[in-house]
Formats: C-alpha cells, sequence, structure tokens
C-alpha cells in the first residue's frame, strides 16, 4: 500500500500562479495541524527560493521533485497524498501524465484550466478508469469557470426555492472587471491557437458549444450566434464577446447536463457578454473592444506576427501582473434567469482581486480543501464541474475565504 503523507500536494508550485496559491495557502492554513500539504515542481532549486520566500513556516513545508513529463514521478507523486492540484500548463502539453496517473492511483484532482479542447481528449482516455478506481476530477477551479459554474449553480437554487422550478434562460453579463495576464495563459491561448489551425476535430469542436457533453439534451438550444456587439434589452445596455464565454458555456452546460436539471421538456440556454453600457458612447465602446479582440486573434493566429507581438508586448512564462495590479483587480458579473412563465430572478457575482490571479489562487485553494472534506459518498470517482462536485459546500468556502460574494440583485 502507498505510504499517504499529505492531505494536498501543490503541483506547479514555482509557476506564476503556483507561487500565488502556496503564499495564499500558507497565510490560510497558518497555525493549523489538519491540513498537511508539500510543494512540487521541476526545480528543486526554484522550490528552495519559494521556502524562503513563504518566510519562517516556509522551510517546513515539504517539497517534491517531480517532472510532468515523467510517469514515474507522476505515479511517485500520487502515492504521497490524497489530492493534487496542478498549476502545470498549458495543459495539452504537460497535464496529460498527471491525470492519467491520479486516475489510475483513484487519487483526486483539481487545476485551472480553461482548454476545453484538452479536458474532452482526458474524458473519453481516462473517465471510464477514474470511475472504477474512486478519483475525482475536477477541472476549471479558476476564474474559468467558477463565477460562471458557481453563478448559474447559485442562481438556480435560489430559484427552486422562490418558484419551485429552475430557469430554463440564463445570460451572464460581465459589468466590471480589470486585470492583467500572464505568460502562462498565453501559452495556453497560443496552443489551442494551433490545434484549431492543426486538428480539425477541435475545429469543428469548437464550434459545438455540447463538447464536454456526452449525454447531450433531447432539446439543444441550437447553435450560438457569432459574437458581435449587440444591444441587450434586458440589461439596458450595449454588449461585446466576452473573451471566457467559450471556456465557460461548455463547463455550464457540462454542469447542467451531469446534474440532469428539468425544464420541463425545453432546452436549457446560456449565453455570456460584457456590458459596455447604453447610448453612443456604450455601442463605441463596444465596438473599439470587440475590433481590439479581433485584432489580437488576428496578429496571434499567425506565426510570424506572433513572434513579434509575444517578444516585443506579452508577458513569457512565469511571469504575470504585479502585486498591486492584483491587489487593485476585481470582477462583477451579473446573471439573469427568465422562463416563458413571466418568472425571472437576477444574481450578483463579485470578486475582490485581480479575477485570472489574485482571485483564482483563492478559488483554487478552497476548491481543493473543499474537495478534500467531500465524502465519497456524495461525489464518487469520475470526470466534474466545480458546482457538481462540490456545490453549497464551495459556496460557502469561497464566500467566507476567497472574497467572493453570491447574491440576489433586484
Amino acid at each position: 500500500m502507498p505510504n499517504i503523507k499529505y492531505d494536498l500536494v501543490i503541483f506547479g508550485a514555482t509557476s506564476f500562479v503556483g507561487k500565488l496559491i502556496a503564499v495564499y495557502l500558507s497565510e490560510h492554513l497558518s497555525g493549523s495541524n489538519t491540513i498537511l500539504w508539500a510543494i512540487a515542481a521541476r526545480s528543486e532549486q526554484k522550490l528552495r527560493a519559494l521556502q524562503r520566500q513563504l518566510g519562517e513556516e516556509g522551510v517546513k513545508i515539504p517539497i517534491i521533485i517531480a517532472n510532468a513529463m515523467n510517469y514515474k514521478d507522476m505515479l511517485r507523486l500520487c502515492q504521497t497524498t490524497n489530492l493534487i492540484l496542478s498549476t502545470v500548463g498549458p495543459y495539452a502539453i504537460y497535464g496529460e501524465e498527471l491525470v492519467k496517473t491520479c486516475a489510475e492511483t483513484g487519487t483526486d484532482y483539481c487545476d485551472i484550466t480553461g482548454e476545453t479542447h484538452w479536458i474532452k481528449e482526458m474524458l473519453l482516455r481516462y473517465e471510464c478508469v477514474a470511475q472504477r478506481t474512486g478519483a475525482r476530477i475536477v477541472s476549471f477551479c479558476a476564474f474559468d469557470s467558477i463565477p460562471s459554474d458557481l453563478g448559474v449553480y447559485f442562481l438556480q437554487q435560489e430559484s427552486k426555492s422562490k418558484f419551485a422550478s429552475f430557469l430554463p434562460n440564463v445570460k451572464m453579463r460581465v459589468a466590471s472587471i480589470r486585470g492583467g495576464v500572464s505568460g502562462g495563459t498565453i501559452a495556453s491561448a497560443l496552443g489551442f491557437i494551433d490545434a484549431l489551425k492543426d486538428n480539425p476535430v477541435v475545429r469543428k469542436d469548437s464550434m459545438d458549444p455540447y463538447q464536454l457533453c456526452f449525454e447531450r439534451p433531447k432539446r439543444t438550444m441550437g447553435k450560438q450566434r457569432f459574437p458581435v456587439p449587440r444591444y441587450d434589452s434586458e440589461f439596458k445596455s450595449w454588449t461585446t464577446p466576452f473573451i471566457m464565454e467559450a471556456t465557460n458555456t461548455r463547463v455550464v452546460l457540462r454542469s447542467n447536463s451531469l446534474s440532469k436539471k428539468s425544464f420541463d421538456d425545453k432546452p436549457f440556454t446560456y449565453n455570456e457578454a460584457m456590458l459596455t453600457g447604453p447610448g453612443f458612447r456604450g455601442l463605441l465602446s463596444a465596438m473599439l473592444i470587440f475590433g481590439g479582440l479581433a485584432l489580437i486573434a488576428i496578429l496571434l493566429f499567425f506565426r510570424p506576427l506572433r513572434l513579434i507581438v509575444t517578444k516585443l508586448f506579452l508577458p513569457a512564462p512565469g511571469h504575470g501582473p504585479s502585486k498591486e495590479t492584483q491587489l487593485k483587480g476585481h470582477f462583477d458579473i451579473r446573471l439573469l434567469g427568465s422562463n416563458d412563465h413571466g418568472e425571472r430572478l437576477a444574481v450578483k457575482v463579485t470578486g475582490d482581486r485581480d479575477p485570472g490571479y489574485g482571485s483564482t489562487a483563492k478559488m483554487a485553494a478552497q476548491s481543493a480543501l473543499c474537495l478534500i472534506e467531500t465524502p465519497k459518498e456524495e461525489t464518487p470517482g469520475g470526470f466534474w464541474t466545480p458546482s457538481t462536485s462540490m456545490g453549497d459546500a464551495l459556496l460557502s468556502r469561497l464566500r467566507a475565504n476567497a472574497g467572493m460574494s453570491f447574491e440576489v440583485i433586484d
């Protein structure tokens, strides 16, 4: 039998987000002996530097040297812990050996990926293995896609209480957002662009919002409209595409599929966008953001242009927004649910830090801690989303410890 030493190991602890998670956990678990945790990465030198960064308590945190591409390293890692929280991306390049080994050994797993094409491959290859061994594989434990996934979950729970039914039509709108970007996120985005260009299966799946749903509903919400600026009469504001909609929509639809919510034989519909305000100024803002996103996509799609842009203007892997940017960052999203009977419910989800890093570190850490405490009887082995694996327990943790709010609004 393997000698389990730890409740949790952060793998990729020396990455940009990994360091933030380690700092947060060292502060959050300070003085507590209930959770035994360790940090793991490929470089012993960088792990020692992280220990020093964490202060006096940091030297007490065990380190594990492991290479994501080495199966024996991943097996040894899994045999020492109950759960692994991975920040080693791009996951399509570095993630499979760990998911495979967790599934085979029954080790629970969380990550912060937004790479839906990779998750589909992992589902096809390892979900049956995870179901057999009891490994819980929970991806998207970050800004992709906890605010959307848990936001819809919270809205539907409130609707069930108020209307005694779930709402079949939900839209998410980003009211306000501020933050930076890291080199790791850029690398993952570039990996997806390359997969889109080189792999016909990925291209086909990129048009399918049910990409992660292997049990499709009898009635689907149909083909998504091409994202362009539009006026939203319910929010009384112009909207522009939200860059994370493609990932978030697939996660929300998978959650709906796994939870098997009933909508009186109607399709569940979901979409996302950013609010830019009413009138001409709102339209102008929507057009400028849309034009900027289109330009970035073009520059990154063609490799010669990409080399220039990434070298001159974008952060390299391991680098990201400053601490000041993280502290000044925030997000405010609104979700509106409705049905054909005129029943409507609106909720607000907010975070008090930079969404992709400061808030993501807290979301990921709390997801891992929550899954550790979730009995196997409640969530058996298999691939889950944050809301379907942890639900109310994760909502409570995020409210209490991650600077997030979930509230009903008029």
